[in-house]
């Protein structure tokens, strides 16, 4: 392993360019590293062909937008076309398909071995600027799958010493500011040029977490990281053209960095980058082993975990006479907010602890009612792959489901307290505790780790991951196992290869209700 050490007494906005611009020429994660991150890639990209082949709003009208600009040479791709086009459409289009569902890849921003535990959100929405970067430039799958781990690698660190929630600042930043670095550093840029793409990032566009506040919530939600990402790249072309940002923007004592956190002058931390070996920030990062907000997974994870231990749940389910879900903040305030416990859309669905949990329990009562106790799963693994949570789950028919609102209404979710808060983000402290007539009062115990968790290591993952991928595939395309295959062999595409790595065709299947 090799780290680097960036001291907040430094210019870390330099630092992270010329890091950018040595990773990309010598880093060497190893091939668990390299295996992780073709995963998290492959589920992020059938995230968003899936959310485009049923016609979700924002996703289409942004990649209608990008193919309108198109370019004869030195462009990029968007999902299911060969199209050349300006690289920065192509990727605010397909970043934005991507984080459509909110069902890819989280980090919790969670480094104790050096005390880096700041805590920021943050999803692995941002593969697009690698894969641009390599069309424009001419670039195979291997560099373009370092440029992934460079990107995940410097967004993953800030996450775990800054915490942009705290000060409501959505946590989108890091990403984009990742996306600059890596971007130039792909396309030949000096450290002096990322260094400035990364100021304007910082001083001219820092997004509020307004667009993620309300009651049903609009596009903004979801494209929040695909248009942060967008003025990145364009801010690095700038540069890269001539135009000179803010310089050492992390000391800048006017930045939204030191206005948060008062310093004497140096940068609020330091920051560790590593270039080789195991420890990297995506093997820290957790799978979405369907669609669900990922604070909701701990009570998924003690949902299933009871339902193995007493089959009776879903047998009789008139038996339930009452919920209990105990949980840490901030899931507390975030999905349990009181515009949560009734949504209307699936932005706010996708967001409510009490729909998430009602809604994977119907499914299971009605797989049990289908096949029976003897066709029914008895294992985690089976459940997860059984009754994984997907967009028609979200439908405003399912929405308004009568089964799952009358579960809805025996759900009483609380805040845990101390003992739940001091346990995150090591992992998704959570507890369920079920009472069911004639089996009395049925406690999950406290979930740490559920499936799909870094720190897992009970789960079929590579088997549950396989389930959710040919799921959102067969919504894509008619060919999913190829598109799976190509995706999961970045490592090996040429050049030529990855012109056409996001080519399918993709199906219409009109828009999603």
């Amino acid at each position: 392993m090799s780290a680097t050490t960036l001291p907040r007494s430094t210019n870390q906005a330099l630092g992270i360019g010329q890091f950018a611009i040595d990773f990309m020429q010598a880093g060497d994660p190893s091939p668990a590293v390299r295996a992780r991150t073709v995963l998290f890639h492959t589920d992020a990209a059938l995230c968003g062909v899936s959310a485009l082949a049923l016609g979700t709003n924002a996703p289409r009208v942004l990649r209608e937008e990008a193919l309108g600009y198109r370019r004869k040479r030195s462009g990029a791709t968007v999902f299911g076309s060969r199209r050349r086009i300006a690289p920065e459409k192509a990727i605010v289009a397909n970043c934005a398909a991507v984080r459509e569902w909110d069902s890819n890849g989280t980090n919790f921003g969670f480094n104790p071995a050096l005390k880096h535990t700041a805590g920021e959100f943050g999803h692995n929405d941002f593969y697009a600027v690698p894969v641009a970067a390599a069309q424009v430039a001419g670039l195979d799958g291997a560099t373009a799958l370092r440029g992934m781990i460079l990107l995940d690698e410097i967004r993953g660190r800030l996450a775990e010493v800054f915490s942009l929630k705290t000060y409501k600042i959505d946590h989108v930043v890091h990403g984009a500011i990742a996306s600059a670095a890596t971007y130039g550093a792909m396309l030949g840029a000096t450290a002096e040029e990322i260094e400035s793409a990364i100021g304007m990032v910082v001083a001219h566009y820092i997004p509020w977490r307004a667009i993620r506040a309300g009651k049903q919530l609009s596009d903004s939600k979801g494209a929040s990281a695909a248009i942060s990402t967008e003025v990145a790249i364009l801010s690095m072309e700038r540069s890269m053209r001539g135009f000179l940002g803010p310089r050492d923007i992390f000391r800048n004592p006017e930045s939204m960095f030191r206005q948060f956190e008062k310093t004497q002058g140096d940068s609020p931390f330091d920051l560790v980058l590593n270039s080789s070996g195991d420890d990297f920030a995506v093997m820290g990062m957790h799978f979405k082993l369907g669609l669900y907000e990922h604070q909701s997974a701990g009570a998924l994870q003690g949902l299933i975990d009871l339902m193995v231990a007493n089959p009776v749940l879903v047998a009789d389910p008139g038996t339930i006479e009452s919920i209990r879900i105990s949980a840490y903040e901030p899931a507390f305030s975030i999905i349990g907010d009181p515009a949560k416990r009734d949504p209307r859309t699936r932005q706010s669905a996708d967001h409510s602890m009490l729909y998430i949990v009602s809604t994977l329990l119907r499914k299971a009562i009605e797989w049990r009612e289908a096949c029976g106790a003897e066709g029914s799963p008895t294992t985690s693994d089976e459940w997860w792959k059984a009754i994984m949570l997907a967009p028609h789950d979200y439908s405003a028919e399912a929405i308004d489901d009568p089964m799952t609102r009358e579960i809805m209404r025996k759900i009483n979710f609380q805040h845990g307290g101390a003992e739940y808060d001091r346990r995150y983000p090591d992992g998704i402290p959570t507890s369920i505790v079920v009472s069911a007539r004639g089996a009395g009062t049925l406690d999950s115990g406290l979930v740490m780790y559920p499936s799909g968790h870094a720190r897992n290591t009970t789960a079929d993952l590579p088997g549950i991951l396989d389930a959710k991928f040919r799921l959102l595939g067969r919504l894509a395309c008619e060919k999913p196992k190829r598109f799976v295959r190509q995706l999961g062999e970045i490592e090996s595409a040429s050049a030529k290869d990855m012109g056409s790595i996001y080519d399918l065709d993709l199906i219409d299947r009109g828009r999603f209700e």
